[in-house]
Order: C-alpha cells, then structure tokens, then sequence
C-alpha cells in the first residue's frame, strides 16, 4: 500500500506545534504572558506584507541556500557543519569584489559578486574536501574548525584591506548600487528569493529525476555497496557533494551582502550555518520540504525581534522552539526506524 504524501508534510509541523507549545509553557514559567509573547511573534514574522517580506522572507534565503547545500552533502554521506565557515567566506569575497564594481552595469556587478561568491565558498570547502580524500579526515572535524577562520579572517579584513575609508569602524564600505541586488517595490526583500527558490527546483529535480541524484543516494544509503556492487566512486562523489554544498553557502554570503547588509562586517551572520542545519533535518532532506521550513524559521527569527519589543521577552528564547521542533523531528525517526526494524525481523 502505498504510503500518503500527506504524512511527510505532517511530521515537521507537528514538532513546529511541539516547540510553540513548550516555548508558551516557557514563558509562563518565566512569569511572561505566552499569549502576549506568541501574538507579538506571529504579528512580528506575519502581521502584514512587509513584516512578512522585508523581515521572515529576508531571512529565509540564507537559510535556504545553507540548508540545500547540507542537504547535497547528507544525501552523499558527508556532513557538512561548516556552512557558516563558508558563508563567512561568500560574504568576504562578494565584498571585495563589490567594492571594485562601482563603473559596472548593475546586472553584469551583481553577477560578477555572486559568482564570486559561490566560488569562494567552494573554495573553501575544498580544503576539507582534499583532506577527506587524500587523508581519509572527517569532513564534520574539518568544516567545523574553519568555521573559527572565517570569522577570524572577517574580523582581519574589516580591521584591514577591507576596512572603511575613515578607519574608525571595523566593517567595510558601502557597496556601490551597481552591486547591489534589486530589491522589490516597498520591501527590502531583494531577489535572492528568486535565486534560492530556483535553487530547490534544481536540487529537487537532480535528486528525483537524474543519475547524478540516484549515485549520490546510494553513496549516502550504502557506501561499501555502491562501491562494491555500482562500481561508484564513493570519495570523488563525496567531494563533489562538499564543493557544491560551499558554493551555496557562499552563495548565501554573497546574496547577505549584495541584498541586505551591503557591507561586510563582524556577526554579519546571527548563526546562519547552524540554524540551517536545523532546517534541514525539519525538511527531512526534501527541497521543497527546505523551502517550508526555511520560511517557519525565518517566521522564528524574524517574530523575536518583535516578541522583545512588544512583549519584553528576550528574542534569545526563541532557540527553545527551534532546538524542541529538532529533538521531536529526531525523536519520531528514530521511533519510525525502530518500528520498522521490529516489523521485518
């Protein structure tokens, strides 16, 4: 019989509703009013067009592109936990390169910085990349570490080369409006949507409907078998899997600088590459599934900004909703695993 398409969809929602739930018995505990806190997020992340376009869509591109590109690499068996790392490393590079770009037609600097971008977050990547392959180094050791680089190499580059003209702030100067991505009428939303979006469509048409996709899920599902029996490449495809996982992390960085803050500086990143992950496992490896659950995360960050202003709760508690949505996500794969496990033994 075959299985509904429905219950996919109900499994993240369900623990979304869990974390919300536990959040309101939260700030009860705390002594704050849940439903004050709760409406002052939902009016915050969906209370009107702008609030939903200029602040939750904002921030569920980054997540968006981070999240896809973690979710090449887990359908390769490989873990990317650096993508902050490498958004960092976009973000760098789509600054100075931006910087440059001022005489250029607007189209030809915006493309030139992503590009840039998505090359550098390859780039960076590709050092855990080579370590795997030629050392046999856990790429989940490897891309956390240089996480710690990038945000050191961010920190040297706004207190150095990149630096403002006047040198009294460490962060960098204005994009020119060449390099600057086109944003909609009325919003500040800017059209990496558009990017990220067609992003998903590709992701999830390669995973579904091309031989690339199948490899990297039998690498993914059985290594030694897909070596042993398809003959594949289980290292170079893994490789593959970081590199393309970089480049849309960069990609992010590049969208960020190009589209929102149109200047690098230090925590350009409020945890980007972490929370991406989360949403991710919330999506269960699905593309479309990472669009959802970009944009409910993105309601989450964007909603606590609110929360803090209306209600008084600190915008901080909101990692309680996200961290209880993961653990229920995880917990009801582990029991369905285990079901399954008892019915075929």
């Amino acid at each position: 019989m075959k299985r509904p398409r429905v219950v996919p969809l109900l499994l993240p929602l369900a623990s979304l509703g869990a974390g919300l739930a536990v959040l309101a018995v939260f700030f009860s505990v705390l002594g704050y009013d849940p439903v004050l806190a709760l409406g002052a997020m939902v009016r915050g992340a969906f209370g009107s067009w702008y609030a939903f376009a200029s602040g939750t869509l904002v921030r569920a591109i980054p997540l968006m592109l981070i999240a896809l590109g973690f979710t090449v690499g887990l359908r390769a068996g490989v873990l990317n936990i650096g993508g902050e790392g490498q958004f960092y490393a976009g973000a760098v590079a789509a600054a100075w390169i931006g910087l440059k770009l001022g005489a250029w037609p607007g189209f030809a600097a915006t493309t030139a910085v992503l590009a840039v971008a998505v090359v550098a977050g390859a780039c960076w990547v590709a050092v855990p990349a080579w370590l795997r392959l030629r050392f046999g180094v856990l790429e989940v050791i490897s891309t956390l570490l240089l996480n710690f680089v990038a945000e050191a190499l961010v920190s040297y580059m706004v207190q150095g080369p990149l630096q403002e003209s006047q040198h009294i702030y460490p962060q960098s100067d204005q994009l020119p409006l060449a390099a600057r991505m086109p944003v909609f009428p009325g919003t500040r939303l800017h059209l990496g949507i558009l990017l990220a979006l067609s992003c998903s469509m590709i992701a999830w048409y390669v995973f579904r409907r091309t031989m690339t996709g199948f490899e990297l899920r039998a690498v993914g599902r059985g290594p030694r078998a897909a070596r042993v029996t398809g003959g594949l490449r289980v290292q170079r495809l893994g490789a593959m899997a970081l590199l393309v996982s970089g480049a849309l992390a960069g990609l992010a960085g590049g969208t960020e600088v190009s589209g929102v803050s149109y200047a690098l500086y230090p925590n350009l990143s409020p945890g980007y590459g972490f929370t991406a992950i989360a949403v991710a496992l919330l999506a269960r490896q699905s593309p479309m599934g990472i669009v959802l659950s970009a944009i409910l995360f993105g309601a989450l960050e964007a909603g606590a900004g609110a929360m803090q202003r209306d209600a008084g709760v600190p915008a901080v508690a909101v990692y309680v909703a996200e961290a209880v949505t993961i653990i229920a996500v995880l917990l009801a794969d582990a029991l369905s695993s285990r079901r399954r496990d008892m019915v075929t033994a």
